[in-house]
């Protein structure tokens, strides 16, 4: 299966305070790739959406191409966030921009059909906060957990940023330094210099569906040091490259019927486990995936018997980590 360029998260959330100068770096937003061959670019389509108004037309952000970094074009002035909380009272605006991403130079045109990852902006109607007012876990992660899916049997690459851009731009006093904790021999690297993360090598979601790291940021100012430490978690997504397995390597089984059943008697079962999937909902398209056939030429045993199909997830535990699977029974 060619899955394409995608996100490793599903949203992006950031704040946006009004007057902060144009050139302000906001957020960075990655790509992982489906095979080495592709090149992502970003691009955003034109309109911000703004809740119970229609769309308006974006003349504040932009994203560069080739590395996904999200900032300010234009400074937000009061006029501006008057326009975009469509006169609310409140100090806070949301709104959301649509980044897409392809391996082709973008045309407008593509903006309903591409990849897309969701950006919640906050707009807050103040000005940006001083350094020395933020709390280490301000100034160190954004609102959003650091959780993150990544597909498996994919090429390595970086998947997300530590450092904040707008905090790393406006706090230049400070000095913000990470360290990710994980266990021996995990395939994610921490790079000091970009403070970037990186998958190193292709998932086997077979083998293990989660990874749960730490991200540890300590902040020093001066000779204070502050440190703060959040769940920094991976989830490995499916990708239906394992056939199913009999425990005992026979795919049929013989039935012995005997004079005189009631309708309804159970003659013979066959299990088949799945480590690969995990039930799918509604129930009839897991139903699909996998048929049960009683093998006969006698119209009479085709209208009397009938195979019923029943199946529930399971946990196999390869390596000692639990995978999700399915058990069918037949």
């Amino acid at each position: 299966v060619a899955w394409g360029l995608y996100f490793p998260r599903k949203e992006y959330l950031e704040n946006v305070y009004i007057d902060e100068p144009a050139g302000t770096p906001l957020l960075h937003i990655h790509a992982l790739r489906d095979s080495r061959e592709e090149v992502p670019r970003f691009h955003l389509c034109q309109n911000l959406i703004v809740p119970r108004a229609r769309p308006q037309e974006n003349n504040w952000f932009q994203i560069k191409a080739k590395t996904g970094l999200l900032y300010l074009s234009k400074s937000l002035d009061r006029e501006d966030f008057n326009m975009l909380s469509v006169g609310s009272w409140m100090p806070l605006s949301k709104v959301m921009l649509y980044v897409f991403l392809s391996s082709h130079p973008f045309q407008e045109k593509e903006c309903d059909s591409a990849t897309r990852t969701t950006v919640f902006l906050s707009l807050i109607n103040a000005t940006a906060p001083a350094c020395s007012s933020l709390t280490a876990r301000q100034l160190c992660f954004t609102e959003m957990d650091l959780s993150f899916h990544i597909k498996e049997n994919k090429p390595p690459g970086t998947f997300h940023q530590l450092q904040l851009p707008s905090v790393r731009h406006l706090c230049q006093n400070l000095s913000i330094s990470y360290k990710l904790l994980a266990a021996e021999g995990v395939p994610f690297r921490y790079n000091e210099n970009t403070t970037s993360v990186r998958v190193t090598q292709p998932l086997d979601r077979e083998e293990r569906e989660r990874y749960e790291l730490i991200a540890k940021c300590t902040v020093r100012e001066g000779f204070r040091e502050m440190q703060v430490e959040v769940p920094f978690l991976v989830n490995v997504l499916d990708e239906d490259d394992s056939p199913p397995f009999l425990p005992n390597g026979t795919d049929t089984a013989d039935a012995v019927v005997e004079f005189s059943r009631k309708e309804g008697t159970v003659l013979s079962t066959l299990t088949v486990y799945d480590a690969d999937t995990t039930p799918i909902y509604p129930l009839e398209s897991s139903r699909k995936k996998y048929t049960g056939t009683i093998i006969t030429d006698d119209p009479w045993i085709s209208e009397t018997f009938r195979v019923e199909h029943i199946f529930d997830e399971i946990h196999f535990s390869p390596n000692g980590s639990q995978v999700r699977g399915t058990r069918h029974e037949y």
